[in-house]
């Protein structure tokens, strides 16, 4: 009967750290693109920026794994070619979110990209998921807000928003893959190498594109250091972290607060400026984005009951 008090505080306290963690880890993930886009303003082409980042955010994942558990870096085949899989869709992805920034804001790229809940929540009907007209009425919410966000917000580059929508349709491919196949392997294994592929295909278009190279300055130096380690690998610690202390649900309501925060960073740091439509735009994605993510936990949660 005594131990029953002691353990009721000791239950609140993991609760709280783990959200604490998951908001670090959201802040974390919230600068990635207002750097990636301050290292473009000074010259760095986004191949050669993805390059750099893959490349340290790899060897800090393999170092990191071979000196605390190196029987994590073994991975059977099976999962090894769906880790793979999911890794040349995030590639893609990513190449394409990067190529973006040269045309966008990057407040305008993150709220675009938000979107990308729903597209999961449309693949995962693919595999049964039931769709609710619920489900429909996100959808329109999120395309109303794209729309007053490169409609009548203001001039918008369309090539622009094309990039972003090759990384809303790319990277959520890699999530389902994850869902489908990965979900009982260890998290940390698939990032490692799903992170491996990425940087090849990162390695792989830098190459086509001739492989051209400047030193970054020692501005740019620290911003892909930051943006590798900060927004990248200790981003996903932090998440790792944050999904086995209050699960991938509840940490995924925190999405849509990071692309707020993403916009914030934007406003403050690179003087962006969105129209009161636009605004209006990027509130209608948010609202849809929560909603789907909250959809999403909750099928998780399900799955695991």
């Amino acid at each position: 009967m005594t131990d029953v008090p002691a353990e009721v505080p000791k239950a609140a306290n993991i609760h709280w750290t783990g959200w604490a963690i998951a908001l670090g880890s959201s802040v974390a993930f919230s600068i990635s693109t207002p750097i990636a886009k301050a290292a473009i303003l000074l010259g760095m082409a986004p191949a050669t920026l993805l390059v750099l980042r893959l490349l340290i955010t790899t060897l800090l994942l393999f170092s990191t794994t071979l000196l605390t558990e190196p029987v994590r870096l073994r991975i059977d085949r099976r999962h090894l070619m769906f880790c793979i899989l999911a890794g040349l869709a995030n590639g893609v992805g990513m190449l394409a979110y990067f190529s973006s920034l040269t045309r966008l804001d990057s407040s305008i790229a993150a709220m675009i990209f938000s979107i990308s809940p729903l597209v999961v929540l449309g693949l995962l009907a693919l595999r049964g998921e039931r769709v609710t007209p619920r489900n429909g009425a996100r959808l329109a919410l999120g395309l109303g807000g794209v729309y007053l966000l490169i409609g009548p917000g203001g001039q918008v580059d369309l090539s622009g928003v094309a990039l972003v929508m090759v990384s809303v349709l790319a990277v959520p491919f890699q999530l389902v893959i994850m869902q489908w196949y990965l979900q009982a392997h260890d998290p940390r294994t698939v990032t490692l190498y799903m992170v491996t592929t990425m940087m090849a295909v990162a390695i792989g278009w830098w190459l086509a594109q001739g492989a051209e190279w400047h030193d970054p300055g020692w501005r740019g130096w620290l911003l892909v250091l930051t943006l590798a380690f900060f927004s990248t690998y200790l981003a996903r610690l932090l998440l790792f972290l944050s999904v086995r202390k209050i699960g991938g649900g509840q940490t995924g309501l925190l999405a849509p607060l990071e692309t707020l925060l993403t916009v914030i960073w934007s406003t403050i740091f690179l003087n962006e400026r969105l129209t009161t439509v636009q605004w209006l735009g990027g509130l209608l994605i948010l609202i849809s984005a929560g909603l789907a993510v909250n959809v999403l936990g909750r099928a998780q949660r399900r799955k695991q009951t």
